[in-house]
């Protein structure tokens, strides 16, 4: 969710600076500010059982990250980390309340913002129950094009590395699958960019 500046800045919200690697909140704190970032990209990840990095999230300027966690009063599920050097506003929960109930419009953008994201775990869901990483990757390029509303071929905006913390498979495995998806027309592999149809 993006709240203009001004308006956070008059409910007292501070910006914070974070350099690029260190943790914001850890999995298992309490939430207690409302976070949007104004510059800079921002990761949600947890730990597999395996101690493997999953990716839940990851946020650039504009998006807010962490609200569900602050509405329910519950530990974040996730941890956050500053992938790039990021400035990030804070808010506090108590003058963020006070900003929804004097902006009710916002509850309503909160609200659709909820939805999207719900929509966004189901689809993550069921690419890490499909059984090959052929239908994790394919699965995870249908649920990017959904996400960013796209039609026909797009770029994949993620490395390797990235495509296996967020699919669950070994990063030698998504590289391996790319190249059959590659073989079978699915994906262009073009100047080690990975293109999706």
């Amino acid at each position: 969710m993006h709240i203009d500046i001004d308006t956070l800045l008059a409910y007292g919200a501070t910006p914070k600076e974070w350099r690029k690697g260190e943790l914001i909140f850890s999995q298992g704190n309490e939430a207690r500010y409302f976070h949007q970032l104004d510059a800079g990209m921002v990761k949600m990840t947890s730990l597999t059982n395996d101690a493997k990095e999953f990716i839940q999230g990851v946020f650039t300027d504009g998006n807010s990250f962490g609200e569900p966690a602050l509405m329910l009063s519950k530990p974040y599920p996730a941890s956050a980390y500053a992938v790039s050097d990021s400035i990030i506003y804070r808010l506090n929960k108590e003058k963020f309340l006070l900003l929804l109930d004097d902006h009710p419009a916002l509850f309503k953008k909160l609200f659709n913002i909820f939805c999207e994201r719900l929509y966004c775990k189901t689809l993550t869901a069921n690419i890490l129950v499909n059984n090959s990483p052929e239908e994790k990757l394919i699965g995870f390029f249908d649920k990017i094009k959904s996400e960013c509303k796209l039609k026909g071929t797009g770029l994949v905006p993620y490395t390797r590395q990235q495509l296996a913390d967020y699919t669950g498979l070994r990063v030698e495995t998504v590289i391996r699958t790319l190249s059959k998806l590659a073989e079978r027309k699915i994906v262009v592999i073009q100047d080690h960019k990975v293109f999706y149809k």
